[in-house]
C-alpha cells in the first residue's frame, strides 16, 4: 500500500472523527432530540467516514482522495467556525 493512501486516510480519519463530534451535538442541541436520536446520527455519519476511509485506502484515484480530504477538512473548518 502506497504511504500517500495512509496520510490521505490518517488526515480524513481525524478530521471525521471532529465531524462526526459536531454531527453529534448540533442533533443533540435541537429541540426535542432524544439520546437514539443523536445515537444514530453519530452511527451513520461514523459509517460514511469508514466507507470513505476504506475506498480512500484501497480504490480512488488520487485526485478524488485529495479532493475528497481537502472537502472534509474544510467541512470541518466551516462547521467548527459556525458553532
Amino acid at each position: 500500500m502506497e504511504l500517500w493512501r495512509i496520510v490521505a486516510a490518517v488526515l480524513l480519519g481525524a478530521a471525521g472523527i471532529v465531524i462526526v463530534l459536531l454531527t453529534m451535538a448540533k442533533v443533540r442541541e435541537r429541540r426535542g432530540s432524544t439520546g437514539g436520536t443523536v445515537a444514530i446520527s453519530g452511527a451513520v455519519t461514523f459509517t460514511v467516514l469508514a466507507i470513505l476511509c476504506v475506498l480512500v485506502l484501497t480504490v480512488f484515484a488520487p485526485w478524488l482522495v485529495w479532493t475528497v480530504v481537502i472537502g472534509v477538512c474544510v467541512v470541518t473548518s466551516v462547521m467548527m467556525l459556525a458553532s
